[in-house]
């Protein structure tokens, strides 16, 4: 759901860079998972999230020092996936898309969802295949369906691209 960038002030305080379309979402949860590489811990929001420009502010539980806060720098914010909303229409969670097959519309297979990013303009959705890696749009125009289902999704998108 985002990233501890740095501290904020000398009370405890982080700035987080939110993932989410809708940064301030973060704030209707009163705990979140933080940690990165396996190593993640529930911590309960000792004080409320705010939005503060492009990024949100918040202190844990525990954490009242800047050093403390530092500790936490780099680290991932997550939350439990049976709190998260369901998704709407032709909306997915990314790591939803991670693993499935990716089909042209030839039945021709690219490989398989390595995970996605976003690089300012949209949504890019890394492929591989072996030790070829293709990076693909996440636009209406490239991906025409994604079958959670079957487990693929089908793209207009040649061999040779």
């Amino acid at each position: 759901m985002g990233r501890i960038v740095a501290p904020y002030g000398l009370k405890g305080w982080v700035r987080i860079e939110p993932y989410s379309a809708v940064p301030g979402s973060l704030s209707a949860y009163p705990s979140w998972w933080v940690g990165s590489n396996g190593n993640w811990r529930e911590m309960k929001i000792a004080q409320s999230v705010l939005q503060h420009g492009a990024s949100l502010v918040a202190r844990f539980e525990g954490v009242v020092e800047r050093d403390a806060a530092l500790a936490l720098k780099g680290s991932d914010v997550a939350l439990e996936r049976d709190a998260l909303p369901p998704n709407e229409g032709n909306e997915f969670y990314w790591a939803d898309l991670v693993g499935l097959k990716v089909m042209n519309l030839k039945d021709e297979e690219l490989g398989a969802v390595a995970g996605l990013f976003d690089n300012g303009a949209h949504p890019v959705m890394r492929v591989v295949e072996g030790g070829n890696e293709r990076l693909l749009p996440f636009v209406e125009q490239v991906v025409r369906q994604v079958d959670m289902a079957q487990g693929r999704i089908r793209v207009e998108w040649e061999l040779d691209w």
